[in-house]
């Protein structure tokens, strides 16, 4: 299985002859048939038949997903990044909407299996074995990563276990009764069936669970987040890296903790700054990511808006595969900007995770004379709300400690804070 991936995650030259044929590929089968990316070319005054090499490659005009709502607005329901008739596509999902309007992806039977090629890929690099059992513990709604990952196990041959429409309490269950031995989830929610578990007098460290394959969130690399999640369950965290429109494209290896494998064999990504321009190893930077193989609806030089730092350190299996120091580092949308500091709410979750007295928590934002004001709001687990005003001291000093200004904390009785079974949304506006 690994054979015929393999020479291209140790050749740097052959992987770069595969992503331009692929990228000639692609450019050849979408101009002129897809009128977005034709019109899009024609406005950068770009020729495509002049691309053949990389440093060609990078004069193609960068794509935001501004761009992708606006289309789909202005010729809704799909917009205009459509290469092939209607009756080509099979599957339609779409984003979460956490960042804004939700955006809907066609995809072709074609497009969908290069999506399970992608899979097997981040389930080949996550250690996972025939004799895996998955669980999935989420309903199965317009959301594709959860379609994506059990249909890419099952492509993989392993035995897997849906757990939509079921309570968290019975999730439990069925992943103990199932015997799972990999469970694919958010990082919150990881969190969230461990509460559950605690509660019930469950002890995760019995069960056969020897794996959390986990996404949708920063908190698999946020090194706090992670132990937690890990000593709770005492199992390995995973974390792997996707998006709706754009692919499940990178991932942590079993091998190589605490960054992501990018799959270069199906994409080419690079890491720019606010300008466009190349940012070097080590430095933090935008990640822009071109899919190769979804040629029904692709995505080129497309700002995804995660923010990551590409590794400077030599690798210690011989892969030249980029990896991402630390992973998905917060979001260019995320950042705040607080009495002249910048502060990403991962930054924050990385210094209440470290504290075991917290359940939950939430952060405020209001803006007071035109300056942003923070406000951390904790819930306590169940033994420590006797001395909530012990913990919120606690918090108030690693949150100074750590930011390098002082933040408000605020205490509310254990079961107060929402509990999320997809991507958490602990940042809240709050009217001044």
């Amino acid at each position: 299985m690994l054979q015929d991936i393999d020479v291209y995650w140790k050749d740097r030259a052959q992987l770069e002859s595969l992503q331009l044929q692929k990228l000639s590929e692609l450019l050849k089968t979408i101009i002129p048939r897809n009128r977005f990316w034709t019109s899009k070319f024609q406005a950068a005054g770009v020729d495509v038949r002049t691309i053949r090499t990389l440093e060609d490659f990078r004069t193609l005009p960068l794509c935001t997903k501004a761009e992708v709502v606006a289309d789909q607005a202005a010729q809704s329901p799909y917009g205009s990044n459509l290469t092939f008739p209607s009756t080509r596509y099979r599957r339609l999902h779409q984003t979460s909407g956490t960042t804004g309007r939700p955006v809907r992806w066609m995809d072709t039977q074609e497009s969908w299996d290069w999506f399970m090629e992608c899979w097997r890929q981040i389930y080949l690099l996550a250690g996972l074995t025939t004799w895996d059992r998955l669980f999935f513990p989420f309903s199965f709604g317009p959301f594709i990563g959860f379609w994506a990952a059990f249909e890419g196990a099952l492509r993989y041959g392993n035995f897997s276990i849906a757990g939509g429409g079921l309570s968290t309490s019975v999730r439990l269950q069925a992943m103990i009764e199932n015997e799972a031995t990999v469970v694919c989830c958010t990082p919150t929610y990881a969190l969230r069936m461990a509460e559950v578990a605690a509660a019930e007098g469950i002890d995760l460290k019995e069960t056969s669970v020897r794996m959390l394959i986990v996404a949708g969130e920063p908190g698999g690399t946020i090194p706090a987040t992670r132990k937690r999640i890990e000593e709770l369950w005492e199992a390995r965290v995973i974390d792997h890296w996707g998006m709706t429109e754009i692919g499940s494209l990178a991932t942590e290896s079993e091998d190589r903790p605490g960054g992501l494998y990018l799959l270069e064999t199906e994409c080419i990504a690079e890491v720019l700054d606010a300008e466009g321009n190349s940012v070097p190893p080590g430095e933090i930077g935008e990640l822009v990511v071109t899919n190769l193989c979804r040629p029904g609806s692709p995505l080129i030089r497309y700002r995804t808006g995660d923010l990551v730092r590409l590794s400077t350190e030599s690798d210690p299996r011989g892969r030249v595969l980029k990896w991402l120091d630390g992973g998905i580092l917060g979001r260019v949308d995320d950042m705040l900007i607080v009495r002249g500091n910048n502060v990403f709410p991962s930054s924050i979750e990385a210094v209440i995770r470290e504290l075991s007295g917290v359940a939950e928590f939430q952060i405020e934002v209001r803006t007071i004379r035109e300056m942003k004001e923070l406000n951390v709001v904790v819930e306590p687990v169940a033994d420590r709300q006797n001395d909530l005003s012990e913990l919120i001291e606690q918090v108030r000093l690693a949150l100074r400690q750590r930011l390098g200004f002082a933040v408000d904390v605020r205490g509310v009785a254990v079961g107060t804070l929402p509990r999320f079974e997809l991507k958490s949304r602990r940042v809240v506006v709050v009217e001044s």
